[in-house]
């Protein structure tokens, strides 16, 4: 299982597989040069992506990615408005400063390879990184970035979790059967098993501290989309549209009697989050980047429309995510590459309509089946970006999975949470589903509406 720390992290878009993984990689590859002393001897860096990298990589960001990594700079930290200027220089030198001290030659042709049509053979999402010294190799190393921003190596791939999610735990699950079983016999919530195993962990002040901060980030990706004009990069020439919205629901707020507003306002919520990440902004992987946009949405929904947040209710709810996507994360995948669009915005519905039901007083039996309703109706749905870029559909399927997160939720409390359809089961339905689906609707811009629908 996963800890809240791993589950939710601060990244920049426009995906956390294409661009916080490479990035990630692409520093851990340097500070390995740097280890080993031989940072100083390196004349020349070499980047291969492979699979959906190389195919939709360009579209994804992922060459700029491996650049903002070498330089070592790191996706939660990294100023984004200085993005451009670094890319600038070096696109017009054609060097870069490896770990912004060494400078090594970085030629526009070669030192970052996009290959169409070769994959790596352990995972779609592969790259290779390679350091020389004037024409003999120094170090190369594998690696996949397998979502939600986490990378591995060749030799790590079958070891998904992090390194200290190998302590001993109070409650350990790998199913959610196995965490039900937990909350009956301890008389405990979701939210109270996750705590528990997040103190063995480290201090719990530390996760309450990670909490306030994601949840600020959301906030103020909220907030910046809704402000922020133009755009966005890409072939698409896509025109932000939160902006625009923002002003008409805030214009409508004293006259406007429609019992469905409050689903205008959580399509607002979602379209702000993800315009953000399309054009590469600050946004936290939540549990993805092309999924940023649903939990930010949903939690909203709950501070606008139904109740305050503290540290109480953020506890519940981020950690009663973490729950639900940990079974994902273990039993099936959270990569477009790999399971399709069911495996981002599939499962942040799920996690979303869960945390939701805890909020609204559900019990472990509702929020669970708010979680299989969330996946249930997310089953099969393909990754097709047009162009390779997190535009379209990714940014309104964003809003469509807030709205459906919210619809399960409160389907879930209608019902009492006895239902004949396991979350176990949906999720291994939908890791079957993602092995059966063709490999041109997972991520490659190969399939559905990429190749039928006209760029313009």
């Amino acid at each position: 299982m996963f800890s809240v720390r791993d589950m939710f992290t601060v990244g920049i878009g426009p995906s956390s597989s294409h661009t916080v993984g490479p990035m990630r990689a692409a520093a851990d590859f340097v500070d390995q040069l740097q280890q080993q002393r031989q940072l100083t001897v390196i004349t020349d860096i070499k980047c291969e992506l492979f699979g959906s990298l190389g195919q939709t990589g360009k579209g994804h960001g992922s060459g700029k990615a491996v650049i903002l990594g070498l330089l070592g700079l790191d996706p939660e930290t990294v100023d984004v408005d200085q993005v451009p200027q670094l890319l600038a220089e070096i696109d017009n030198t054609q060097q870069i400063a490896l770990n912004q001290q060494h400078v090594v030659r970085f030629p526009k042709k070669g030192a970052i390879v996009f290959h169409h049509r070769q994959s790596l053979p352990q995972h779609s999402n592969g790259m290779r990184l390679q350091a020389f010294s004037d024409k003999q190799l120094i170090l190369s190393q594998e690696y996949y970035s397998i979502g939600g921003g986490f990378v591995v190596t060749a030799e790590q791939l079958g070891q998904m979790e992090p390194q200290d999610n190998h302590t001993a735990l109070p409650f350990p699950f790998e199913t959610s059967a196995e965490l039900m079983a937990h909350c009956q016999e301890q008389g405990m919530t979701i939210a109270a098993v996750m705590k528990a195993n997040e103190t063995a962990w480290c201090d719990y002040s530390q996760i309450i501290q990670h909490i306030r901060s994601v949840a600020a980030v959301m906030e103020q990706c909220i907030v910046r989309g809704c402000r922020t004009q133009g755009v966005l990069p890409g072939g698409l020439k896509l025109q932000r549209r939160a902006p625009l919205l923002a002003r008409q629901l805030k214009a409508e707020q004293k006259t406007n009697q429609d019992p469905l507003n409050a689903m205008d306002w959580v399509n607002l919520y979602a379209l702000a989050v993800n315009e953000e990440n399309a054009a590469g902004g600050r946004v936290v992987t939540a549990p993805t980047n092309g999924a940023a946009g649903v939990i930010p949405a949903v939690l909203a929904y709950y501070q606008h429309f139904v109740g305050e947040l503290d540290d109480d209710t953020l506890e519940i709810f981020f950690l009663t995510a973490t729950a639900i996507g940990s079974l994902y994360k273990h039993n099936a995948s959270i990569s477009g590459a790999e399971v399709g669009c069911q495996g981002e915005v599939g499962v942040a519905c799920s996690m979303a309509a869960a945390a939701l039901t805890a909020l609204l007083g559900g019990t472990n039996g509702q929020i669970e089946n708010a979680a299989e309703i969330g996946m249930e109706h997310n089953l099969g749905l393909t990754c097709d970006p047009i162009g390779g870029l997190v535009q379209v559909p990714c940014i309104e399927r964003n809003a469509m999975g807030a709205i459906k997160a919210i619809n399960a939720a409160r389907l879930a409390m209608r019902g009492s949470g006895n239902h004949k359809v396991p979350l176990d089961k949906v999720i291994t339905t939908m890791r079957d589903t993602g092995r059966d689906m063709k490999t041109k609707y997972k991520e490659t811009a190969r399939g559905g509406l990429a190749v039928n629908v006209i760029e313009c």
